[in-house]
């Protein structure tokens, strides 16, 4: 599957769920790690794994599995490793903490 058609896909799995605030950002200009950054949050806890679970659930059934699921035991933060796309839901204290939508929009410093 193409990286825009996943990430089109966890973006209606994420919007499935009711996700606050989710943000698809290219980042493909800035690393060779990733084309697409996903960040969404969830109301708690739970929500938060939810989310996380329904997007991996959603890609299975598209035959795509991800490469690694971290923090879904705690569930403040949980990221969905597919390669080309990179999904992060979390706490709306976490993400305003670190603030990867600023972090990711940056342009490279010059070196």
């Amino acid at each position: 599957m193409e990286p825009e058609q996943l990430t089109h896909l966890v973006e209606e799995a994420l919007d499935d769920l009711k996700a606050v605030n989710p943000v698809t950002l290219d980042v493909s200009a800035l690393t060779d790690v990733m084309d697409y950054l996903v960040i969404a949050s969830g109301t708690s806890n739970r929500h938060v794994k939810s989310l996380a679970d329904n997007v991996t659930v959603e890609a299975k059934k598209e035959g795509v599995r991800p490469l690694g699921v971290e923090g879904e035991d705690a569930g403040e933060w949980v990221l969905v490793d597919f390669g080309d796309v990179v999904v992060h839901v979390m706490l709306p204290a976490t993400r305003d903490f670190y603030d990867l939508e600023r972090l990711w929009s940056q342009p490279a410093a010059a070196t």
